[in-house]
Formats: C-alpha cells, sequence, structure tokens
C-alpha cells in the first residue's frame, strides 16, 4: 500500500470512527461500522493502525487512536497464520512498545494506554518467547506504562476471555509459568513504586499511582505470584502492609480489600496474621465508618473480616480478644440498618461456618462445651441483630393491590434459613425460643409491635420446618416454653374484625399460619385451643396473602388433633370455611388443600350417620355452584349478561374442583376402612346426577368447565370403585359422546382411559371399551391424524390417544382386543406416523405406545411359543405387526433425523430391541409363519434403501444394515433374557443388557451424525 493510498484509508478510518461515534443518524451509524468490521479482517489492517498510533504531532483524535489501538488487539487475538506467517510479532512489539512510551501520560487518554498494553499481553501470548521479549525491553518504558502493562499481562492467563480465540489451555498455563518466572521482579518493581516519595514526578498523583500499584498487585495475586514466598516471610511482605495502610485512604480501599481478601482465601498461614489486626480495623476503621454511616468502608471490611474468619474457623473458636474483635466487628455489620440488605448477607457465610465448626466438635468433650458457652451470647446477639434486619420496615404491595414482603427482603429471609436453624441448634431449643419471645410485649395494649412479632414468627417457623430434630425436642420438653403466648396471639388476630384486618396485619397471619402448621401437634393438644385456631385459619384462609399458610395449618390441625374437631361446634366451623369457598377468591390449589383437610376430619367421626350427613354436606357445598350453571342453561336469558356467565363458569369450576379434592380424598379413607360402602353410595347420589347433567349441558364446550368436570369424574372413579359399575355405560356413553362434539377437548379421551384402567380388565365391560373405542376412534380429528405436520398441531391429542390406546390393550380383556383388531391397527399405524413430529411429548407418547403393543404381543407370543392359539390377543397382534412392521422401522428412523432426534434415542432403542426380541424369538417357533426375522431384516432393508440419499452420508446405507442387524440380533436376545425365568425385571424400558445398551449406543451415535440434515417427512 503506497503513501497515497495510506493516506486515503486513513481519511475514510477518520471520517467513519467519528461517524459511529457521534453521527445521530442510524443509517451512518450502520454503515461506518460495516466499513470499519471490513477493514478490520483486511491484511492492511495492520499497517494502518501501527501508522495512525506512530503519527507524528499534531496528533490524531483521542476516539481514531484508541480504535487503532483496539483493532491491533484484535487482529492478534484473531485466530490463524496471520500474525506470525507475515513475520509481523517482532515489528509489532517495536510499534507498540513505542505508542505505549508515547501514550503513558496526559494529555493521553488512560483508555489508550490500556488498550495499547492489552494488545502487548495478547502478543506476548502468542509470540515464541513473547513473555521473556517483553519483560527484556520493559526498563525502557516509563514507570506508568510497565505498572499498566503489569496489570493487564496477567489477566491474559484468565481462561475463556471474550472476543479471545485461538488459544488452548497448554498454551495459557505455559504463559502463566513464564509470567510467574518474574514475579520477583515484578513484586520488586511494585515495592520500588509504593516506596516513591510524594515529590516524585512523573504525571501522576499519589493516590492514584497507589491504587495503580494496588490493581498490578490484585493482578499479580489471581495468578498466585507470593507461591513462592517463604510462609514466614509472606506475613511482613512490605506490599501487604502497603496494602493495609492504604484501607486508610478511600481512593484505594476498594482495591486493597480485593487485594487482602484474595490474598487471604489463598495462603492458610496469612488468616491468623490478618486476625491479629482485627482489633485495629475494629477501631479505628469499622467503627468510623459505622458511625458515618459509610456503606462503602462498612461492605469492604465485612467481606474481610469474612474471609478471614471462614479461612480459620478454629483460630476465631478459641475465643480469644483478637476472635471477639472480628465477631462483634460483624454483628456490627449485620445490625447496620440500609436499604437493603447485601452487607448483612455478606456475613451469613461465615456464620455459617463458625456455627457449623463449633457443632462439628465431639459433643460429649469439654472443648465443645467451652467453647460453646463462649458464644452462646455471641449467637444470641447475633439471632437478635438478624430479627432487626429481617423485619418489615415499609408497607409494600403486590400487583394485585395485596401487601407483601419486598423482593429482597424475601430473598434475604431464605437465605437466613440454614443459619437460623444453626443458631437453635447452638443456643438449645428452649434458648432459642425464648429469646424470640423476650419482648414482654403488653397483650392489653392496641399498640402490639406487629412488625417485630411477625418476624419473631418467622423466625420460629423457620427452625421447624428446616430441622424436625429441633421441633421434636421443643414436643419433647413440654415444660421449656410456654406455648400459651402464640394462643394470645391467635385469640387476638381472631377476634379483629374484617375493617381491622388490613394491611401488614395479614403478612403477620401469614408467619402465625405458618407457626400453627408446623407446631399444630403441640398446640392441638389442649381442646380448648381448637376452636380459637380454627377461627384463626377461616379468617386468614379469606385473604389471598395469608390462605395457603393458613390453609396448610387447618390441613395440619385436622390430621393431629379429629378427636377435638369432631366437636359440634368445631365442625361447623368446618362446614363455615367450605362453604365461604363458593365466593371464588382463592386459589385452586389452596381450596383443594381446605377441602381435603375437612374431609379429612370428617372421615374419622366415629358415628356412621354423623359421619355420612357431614360428608354429603360438605360435598353440598360445592353443588350449588355447579347448580347454578346447569339452572342457566335452562334459562338461556341468564347467558345474555357475558361477565355474570364467566363468573358462574369459574364458580362451577372451582366447585368440581373442590368436588375432585374430596373424592381424591376419599380413596385413602376407603382403602383404611374409615368410609364404608353406604356412605360412598350416597355421595354418588349426589354426585353423578349432578354430573351427568353437566355432561348434557350446552356448557362443555368450555374447556376448563370439561377439564374440571373430568378430573372430578377420575377421583371419584378411582376412590369409589367397584360401585361405579352401574353407572359405566353412561359414563362412557357422556364421555364418547362429548368428545364427538368438543374434539379439541383431549380430557374426555383421557378419562375414558382411566376408566378403561379401572375397569377394563373384566370381562363384562369388554364390549362396552369396543364400543367407545369405535366412537372415539371415529372423530374427524383422529382420522386427522395422518401426517407429522398434523400431530405437531394438536399434540395433546396425539397425548391423549395414544395413552387411551394404551390402557385399551393393557387393560382390556383378550375378545376386546381381538374384536378391535382393526381399529388397533389403525391407531398403530397413526402412532408410527406421530413418532416422527417435531413436537416432543407427542412424539415421544406414540413411542410409548407402540413400546406397549410390542409388549404385549411378546408376552402374548412368550405364552404360546409351540402353538398359534386360534382368536388370540397374540395372533391380532403379530399379524399387525407383519403388515405395519416396515412402516414402523422407517418411521422410527426418520425419527432419528433432524435436530429433535436426540430426545427420542432412548425410545427408539427400546422400541427397536423389542421388535428384533419378538421376531428373534418367531423364528424359531410356529409364529415364523407370520414373523421372522427375515422379515426384519427386509424392513430395515427397504427401509434405508427409500432414504433420500442426502439424508445419508456417502456409502453409509451398504454399512448400516449388516452393523444393525448384528447389534440388533444381540440386544433382542438379551430382552427375550430378561423376559424369561428369574429375570423378569419390571422395568420393561430398560435397555436390557450388553446388546441393549450397545444398540443405544449405535442409535445415539446415528443421531447425532444426522442432526443437520433437512426435517424429513416419511412417504
Amino acid at each position: 500500500m503506497d503513501a497515497a493510498e495510506a493516506s486515503e484509508v486513513q481519511a475514510r478510518l477518520a471520517a467513519a470512527v467519528h461517524a459511529l461515534n457521534h453521527d445521530a443518524r442510524p443509517e451512518a451509524r450502520l454503515a461506518a461500522n460495516q466499513w470499519l468490521l471490513a477493514l478490520q479482517r483486511s491484511p492492511q489492517a495492520w499497517a494502518v493502525a501501527t501508522s495512525l498510533l506512530a503519527t507524528p504531532d499534531p496528533l490524531p483524535p483521542a476516539d481514531l487512536l484508541f480504535f487503532a489501538a483496539q483493532m491491533l488487539r484484535r487482529k492478534i487475538q484473531s485466530p490463524g497464520p496471520a500474525l506470525l506467517g507475515l513475520g509481523l510479532a517482532s515489528q509489532l512489539l517495536d510499534a507498540l512498545l513505542l505508542a505505549a512510551r508515547r501514550f503513558c501520560a496526559a494529555p493521553a487518554p488512560r483508555q489508550l494506554l490500556t488498550q495499547i498494553c492489552l494488545a502487548l499481553a495478547a502478543l506476548a501470548l502468542r509470540a515464541e518467547g513473547g513473555v521473556d521479549g517483553l519483560f527484556a525491553r520493559m526498563p525502557h518504558l516509563p514507570p506508568p506504562a510497565v505498572l499498566e502493562l503489569l496489570t493487564v499481562l496477567p489477566e491474559e492467563a484468565a481462561q475463556d476471555q471474550g472476543g479471545d480465540t485461538g488459544v488452548d489451555a497448554a498454551a495459557r498455563c505455559r504463559f502463566t509459568r513464564e509470567l510467574l518466572a518474574h514475579a520477583p521482579s515484578v513484586l520488586e518493581f511494585l515495592h520500588r513504586q509504593s516506596e516513591k516519595a510524594p515529590a516524585d514526578d512523573d504525571g501522576v498523583p499519589l493516590d492514584e499511582r497507589n491504587r495503580r500499584i494496588l490493581r498490578c498487585l490484585l493482578s499479580w495475586v489471581r495468578v498466585r505470584c507470593f507461591s513462592e514466598t517463604p510462609a514466614a516471610s509472606l506475613a511482613r511482605h512490605p506490599l501487604l502492609t502497603f496494602a493495609f495502610n492504604s484501607l486508610q485512604v478511600s481512593f484505594s480501599f476498594e482495591v486493597a480489600i480485593e487485594v487482602m481478601t484474595e490474598l487471604v482465601s489463598q495462603h492458610q498461614e496469612l488468616p491468623e496474621a490478618f486476625l491479629s489486626k482485627t482489633p485495629y480495623i475494629r477501631e479505628a476503621l469499622l467503627l468510623p465508618a459505622l458511625a458515618n454511616r459509610n456503606e462503602k468502608i462498612i461492605a469492604g471490611l465485612a467481606c474481610l473480616m469474612c474471609e478471614v474468619g471462614q479461612a480459620a474457623p478454629a483460630l476465631v473458636a478459641e475465643g480469644g480478644s483478637q476472635a471477639l474483635a472480628l465477631t462483634d466487628g460483624l454483628l456490627r455489620c449485620v445490625a447496620f440498618t440500609s436499604e437493603d440488605w447485601e452487607i448483612a448477607e455478606s456475613t451469613l457465610q461465615f456464620w455459617c461456618s463458625l456455627a457449623h465448626f463449633i457443632l462439628g466438635i465431639d459433643v460429649k468433650s469439654a472443648k465443645r462445651n467451652v467453647v460453646q458457652e463462649l458464644f452462646v451470647p455471641v449467637f444470641s446477639s447475633l439471632l437478635d441483630a438478624l430479627l432487626f434486619r429481617a423485619q418489615m420496615d415499609t408497607d409494600e404491595h403486590g400487583s394485585d393491590g395485596a401487601p407483601c414482603i419486598p423482593e429482597r427482603l424475601t430473598q434475604f429471609r431464605m437465605n437466613l434459613e440454614e443459619l437460623l436453624v444453626d443458631i437453635c441448634l447452638l443456643l438449645g431449643a428452649p434458648a432459642y425460643i425464648n429469646r424470640l419471645f423476650s419482648g414482654g410485649w403488653d397483650f392489653s395494649s392496641q399498640t402490639i409491635p406487629w412488625k417485630e412479632v411477625e418476624v419473631r414468627m418467622y423466625a420460629l417457623s423457620m427452625v421447624r420446618v428446616s430441622c424436625h430434630l429441633v421441633a421434636d425436642t421443643i414436643l419433647q420438653d413440654e415444660g421449656s416454653f410456654d406455648f400459651s403466648i402464640i394462643m394470645h396471639f391467635v385469640n387476638i388476630l381472631s377476634s379483629r374484625t374484617p375493617v381491622e384486618l388490613n394491611g401488614n396485619l395479614f403478612l403477620v397471619y401469614k408467619s402465625f399460619g405458618d407457626v400453627v402448621g408446623s407446631y399444630s401437634k403441640w398446640l392441638s393438644s389442649s381442646q380448648c385451643n381448637i376452636k380459637p385456631l380454627l377461627l384463626f385459619c377461616a379468617s386468614g384462609i379469606s385473604k389471598s396473602v395469608s390462605s395457603n399458610a393458613c390453609s396448610l395449618a387447618l390441613r395440619k390441625l385436622c390430621e393431629d388433633a379429629p378427636s377435638f374437631i369432631h366437636e359440634p361446634q368445631n365442625l361447623e366451623i368446618l362446614f363455615w370455611i367450605g362453604e365461604g369457598m363458593n365466593k371464588g377468591n382463592l386459589q385452586l390449589e389452596d381450596e383443594e388443600e381446605i377441602i381435603s383437610a375437612i374431609t379429612h376430619a370428617l372421615s374419622s367421626i366415629s358415628e356412621k350417620e354423623l359421619k355420612k350427613s357431614s360428608l354429603a354436606r360438605l360435598l353440598c357445598s360445592s353443588y350449588s355452584a355447579v347448580e347454578k350453571i346447569i339452572d342457566i342453561d335452562r334459562d338461556q336469558l341468564l347467558r345474555q349478561n357475558p361477565a355474570a356467565y364467566t363468573q358462574s363458569l369459574d364458580l362451577a369450576v372451582r366447585g368440581l374442583y373442590r368436588m375432585s379434592a374430596l373424592f381424591h380424598h376419599l380413596a385413602t379413607s376407603v382403602t383404611s376402612g374409615l368410609v364404608d360402602d353406604d356412605i360412598i353410595i350416597v355421595l354418588l347420589g349426589i354426585f353423578w346426577p349432578l354430573l351427568e347433567s353437566l355432561f348434557r349441558s350446552s356448557h362443555m364446550e368450555n374447556v376448563h368447565l370439561s377439564a374440571a368436570i373430568c378430573r372430578s369424574l377420575s377421583s371419584a372413579i378411582h376412590s369409589c370403585g367397584h360401585h361405579f359399575h352401574i353407572l359405566l355405560p353412561k359414563v362412557m356413553e357422556c364421555l364418547s359422546a362429548n368428545f364427538l362434539l368438543f374434539q379439541r377437548h383431549d380430557c374426555f379421551l383421557r378419562t375414558a382411559a382411566n376408566v378403561i384402567e379401572e375397569f377394563g380388565h373384566k370381562e363384562e365391560y369388554g364390549a362396552l371399551c369396543v364400543r367407545t373405542f369405535e366412537i372415539l376412534s371415529s372423530a374427524s380429528s383422529i382420522s386427522a391424524l395422518n401426517s407429522s405436520y398434523t400431530c405437531d398441531q394438536e399434540p395433546d391429542l396425539v397425548e391423549a390417544y395414544t395413552y387411551f390406546t394404551s390402557m385399551f390393550i393393557r387393560c382390556c380383556p383378550k375378545e376386546a382386543i381381538v374384536a378391535s383388531s382393526s381399529l388397533i391397527e389403525l391407531s398403530f399405524q397413526k402412532a408410527a406416523i406421530c413418532s416422527t413430529a417435531m413436537h416432543r411429548g407427542a412424539a415421544l407418547a406414540a413411542m410409548s405406545y407402540m413400546s406397549c403393543f410390542l409388549e404385549t404381543a411378546l408376552a402374548a407370543v412368550l405364552e404360546s411359543p409351540e402353538c398359534i392359539p386360534n382368536g388370540s390377543p397374540g395372533v391380532a397382534l403379530i399379524q399387525i405387526l407383519a403388515r405395519c412392521g416396515e412402516g414402523l422401522l422407517s418411521n422410527v428412523l426418520y425419527a432419528l433425523l433432524g435436530v429433535s432426534a436426540l430426545s427420542r434415542v432412548h425410545k427408539s432403542a427400546t422400541i427397536l430391541q423389542q421388535l428384533a426380541a419378538l421376531c428373534s424369538f418367531s423364528e424359531g417357533t410356529t409364529w415364523k409363519a407370520i414373523l421372522s426375522w427375515n422379515s426384519l431384516c427386509g424392513w430395515l432393508q427397504s427401509t434405508v434403501k427409500s432414504l433420500p440419499s442426502e439424508y445419508l452420508k456417502q456409502g453409509e446405507a451398504e454399512i448400516i444394515v449388516p452393523s444393525w442387524l448384528k447389534v440388533l440380533q444381540d440386544a433382542g436376545s438379551d430382552y427375550l433374557h430378561s423376559r424369561t425365568g428369574d429375570n423378569i425385571r419390571s422395568h420393561q424400558g430398560y435397555m436390557q443388557g450388553k446388546g441393549g445398551r450397545t444398540l443405544k449406543r449405535i442409535i445415539r451415535d446415528f443421531a447425532e451424525s444426522h442432526r443437520n440434515v433437512p426435517i424429513p417427512s416419511p412417504t
């Protein structure tokens, strides 16, 4: 490039940089950026950048010089032989060193020197002998340039630097070793710089110079520059003294903290030395910072003291004056109030490590007692400080207008959980609880400090939730604490009117709800406590903030005190709570929790008639909401108000979910004998007529209502068992008819599958199952499942349909399977197609059905190996497989192509192993007339041959067939071995034996090597 061309390029470069940084037009900045990127990639970039940095006075603009240095650094970091191949390393080193000397002082911007030094460091990393050559030339640079270069050099030792490519880990390790060989001279240089008198004129102010020295020292500490320094002299090293003295200078404080924290974490001999300085740090630095509320100083000192304490918990546990100065300082940091909780949070790990060390001392040793007694006051004060910081100090509200705890405070409380348990273990449960309730509150006062009460309830609930041993200790030692104080607060809260229950008082309710749930076993041991506790739960449930905690508390009360709950007044409260849910202001999960709790209590009533009437009353409490929606169906005028109709639908859905929860919980009671047949018949007499009316209503078009009714029906079938047998024809009719009407509602298919799972094994229901299968299969939506595209459009339908067909094959009688052979064949073909869908759930569900089909067929063959029984399901299934085997194999192979194939490796390998087992076993039996090993060989050859050439690598088609057949033969033999005699395993999907694992490996290799082929569609 001649002078004229170079001048033109520099002019264009200057214009582009100016446009990029200063032009207001986006299109101009975009064009400039594209031109600059093109220049950076070009060979001319080396000469253009170096010539700019060497331009004589007057200097180009600072941003142009900065871009030139940055461009050189990026060119050096770019992979490829461009640098060394052109022999530029030596010339480039000279040019950059000259630029570093030239631009190391004002008026040149500091960032320009940093970019030049980064380029030098990148060059030293890549050039042979680069580190030694650079250090040999450093004496010719001014101290500010040397200091900046020494600062950035160790940063190149870090792995995976952004934008830095082409250097492997071995090269970085070599670079680090070469750097550390010069560590003594670097430390000596830094020591000399730190001792320079303020009058030394290098153009850099003293405070700035000291901060740069510390920054450079930090870079070298991070590459362990003191690793060869003797332990005895390390603590007395003048640079450590320099760093410690820099703590007293605000300008260099943060870097000094980083240096010392890094050193303490690296060298185990340093914590003791730093611990000896703790009294001075506390008196001279921390206390003034706390008085002046200097958060930067407080946070830094807290970080340093925590690092010292964590590095040497044994030294702290000795309890000397220095250790106590450290703990006192950190206690003050915890108690320091600020807008957030970062300072207090930064100390938590230290306190946990100290507590773990003390608790780890042998409990029977005298040392444990001495240390624990010494630190009980410390951890007692820590508990007070944590409670103070964890207290709500503002009134915040969420997006729904409900009061809430600030997000950062919530996070702080979550992080406190482990430490609170440790404190409880150290102090002992009685002392911990007494500490929580040492506030001396006046219960008659109208100004109870509720925020303080709330945080102490939170601390009490945490130790129960996180450490069951603590709670058990509390419950065993009943005289250790009088829990009546909790009941005092419960009574106060329960007596408040709805108007008084506002704002943060419901957050108090939430914390008390957690406590009541955690300690219900003890609180409910007295009969006089039950009514206040139930009223408390009833009040707390009414607000979203506390509803979940109080719902869980109600469940625990019903489980722990069933005999007391059965008092008439307490039962009325339970019914009042249940009936109050018709307002629809709770989360569905909370409503289900409440219904489960009440059902549990009512199921354990000893008097049969009372139990029957009570459960019927509870069921009827949800009845009215569902009945109302049926009334709307009878009177179309009621549907003319969309808002009212939507609300009615929502309440009906909630009512159905509550019914589902009731029957779901009843299943356990029926199994245990608490609920007998008479009660079930009464409940079904209430439940089914309502459901049947709803099934035949026009409201079933609503997907949420359909899902709710199907869920409640499934729960009722599961709990009521054989009592449903009379109703089965009507149930299946309703499910089938509604699916034909609303074919996007897959819940009908799933519920029908649940019915078959429950009753399909009984021969008398075989015809009903077949008829249901026929009706469901006639739906247009099922008929349309004939391409992977359609399956991707309706993944939920695919999953529900394949689940139904799996249950049909697995649970129905032999006669039903034979009678439905044509439908099963059709469903098998659809499943094979759906296995190639992009939607992961749909594809895996289809594969699960195919695997179920193959497992059932294999079981039938193994049952009759020597003859082919007429009219057996095995014959029907094997004949289907013989007709559909090639399609199955073809679709499985297509499913292993493309980006989504890896998720299907396991299912595909299982199907292929089962198929190989069937064909292998049939080969030596009378089943060979229908299916044989030759069948599998022909299918595989045909499938591979039909694959378009672009889907396979050159020569791969010739290799796949013989290699796969060998592996399939071994895998099939292993699968058969696992299915015979004592080798039968319950987990049928497991890749059986060495052959199975080999098959899975080659399937995975095939999928991985064909991830980038275009997404295929089998013909």
